[in-house]
């Protein structure tokens, strides 16, 4: 109220009731707490895409390992049945001499095992989460075979390629399968 020219003038309060500071205070909880809703639903996203991504980079390294293992080979036998492959390579580590590589399937994981002169004996893990690896032969005219040498006339050739199905076990990360095919060099 104030006095104006000795005249008395009302003037109308401004302010928010108790009710409505209630209010929106409970609609600004409301939208907070759907904000970290978002939020956390955001996070669980990314974690499980950087879970993959790892999952995927595994792969691709295990992949290419065998890969680079089999375009490699050195004179000698390749030999190998359903669950196991085992042939030569030079090796950089061991002054370019041929080493013995092996690779199998043991307790949920891919398994590559180098043996040579001088070398630490073990094996190393190339891929986890695995359920079951094949490895299969082709040669023309045969086609794929579990089995190689299929003959033991065969025993000092290569097969034309050498295929790796790998089946993932499913978890934490994706499962699936997967198809490496490798073609071989030529058998000198």
């Amino acid at each position: 109220m104030t006095i104006d020219g000795g005249a008395v003038v009302e003037e109308a309060q401004a302010g928010f009731t108790l009710i409505e500071l209630m209010i929106s205070l409970a609609l600004f909880g409301l939208i907070a707490l759907a904000g970290l809703a978002l939020v956390d639903s955001l996070m669980g996203i990314r974690d499980r895409t950087e879970g993959r991504l790892d999952r995927l980079a595994e792969v691709q390294r295990a992949m290419y390992v065998i890969d680079n293992d089999l375009s490699q080979l050195s004179p000698g036998p390749l030999q190998g049945d359903g669950a196991i492959l085992s042939f030569s390579r030079p090796l950089a580590a061991a002054g370019g001499l041929p080493v013995r590589i092996t690779y199998q399937h043991g307790a949920g994981t891919l398994l590559r095992g180098v043996r040579g002169r001088g070398l630490p004996q073990g094996a190393q893990r190339m891929l986890q989460g695995v359920g079951a690896v094949r490895w299969s032969y082709y040669r023309p005219g045969m086609g794929w075979v579990d089995r190689w040498p299929p003959d033991p006339a065969l025993a000092n050739q290569w097969p034309a390629a050498v295929a790796a199905d790998i089946a993932l076990a499913p978890g934490a990360a994706a499962g699936g399968s997967l198809r490496r095919v490798v073609p071989l060099p030529v058998h000198p």
